[in-house]
């Protein structure tokens, strides 16, 4: 059985911790972009079963995975999640919510919860259909037609090796987000912030996160410029995640006060 102790975890920065949750193929370099946050925060990224150093799982699965971050909330950390990371955010703080200081997601994979938008209904079928035909495809065709799906702004050279060789094989066994079915009800009874995010680039995203955001009593805002890679617009992403983590912080010591 795996640990959270067995995790690769990179600590760096001082003041409250920030867990920061990737998701498929990139592992921990989907963070690169967010450094400057270690100057007023912990940061702390782990890799995700199966990524770096961090021992597998027999494929990523978002449930199977949550425990050993809602494990890594450790006596309290805001949670961020991005994309297949931003699903098992959503699952994690739903195990211990009282360890969660704010959550911030951004795109999840959950399709499902705004199924009922045919545009959203469409890229469920796609998905499916992508899947079911994994076995027919190279790992490099298969991350091609996923994030050409997705979105994703990340160069897919012509040929994988190293670490992306390693994600997209990853990618072809993990666990569809799509399966997903968030505690949102839940997670909105508990009093801590939420801010869900999306990149203003796909009507499916925007419908997804309305329908998170409202679900969850969240904040609602898109950071446009870089599709589905939201991390990667750097500053613009580090400023808005930075404010709402301050006001999560003055909104928890006003109410210790």
């Amino acid at each position: 059985m795996l640990h959270a102790g067995a995790l690769e975890l990179v600590v760096e920065g001082s003041g409250p911790r920030v867990l920061l949750i990737h998701g498929s193929v990139l592992g921990k370099r989907t963070w690169q972009h967010q450094a400057p946050l270690a100057s007023d925060w912990t940061v702390c990224i782990p890799s995700r079963p199966g990524f770096g150093s961090s021992p597998p799982l027999p494929r990523g699965d978002f449930e199977a995975e949550a425990p050993l971050f809602a494990e890594l909330l450790g006596e309290g950390a805001h949670l961020v999640g991005h994309s297949y990371g931003a699903v098992i955010a959503l699952h994690a703080a739903a195990l211990r919510p009282q360890a969660v200081r704010s959550l911030t997601v951004s795109e999840p994979g959950c399709f499902a919860v705004a199924a009922h938008d045919p545009a959203v209904a469409q890229q469920l079928a796609n998905g499916r259909l992508l899947y079911a035909n994994a076995a027919e495809l190279t790992p490099l065709d298969f991350l091609r037609a996923f994030r050409g799906g997705v979105g994703s702004t990340q160069e897919t050279p012509g040929e994988l090796d190293g670490e992306l060789a390693r994600g997209a094989q990853l990618l072809m066994r993990e666990r569809p987000p799509w399966e997903s079915e968030p505690p949102l009800e839940q997670l909105a009874a508990r009093p801590f912030p939420k801010l869900v995010i999306s990149g203003a680039h796909s009507p499916v995203f925007e419908s997804v996160c309305d329908v998170v955001a409202q679900r969850l009593g969240a904040e609602r805002d898109t950071i446009a410029g870089r599709r589905h890679s939201i991390p990667a617009t750097g500053a613009a992403y580090n400023d808005r995640l930075h404010a709402f983590l301050t006001a999560a912080e003055a909104g928890a010591g006003a109410g210790r006060a």
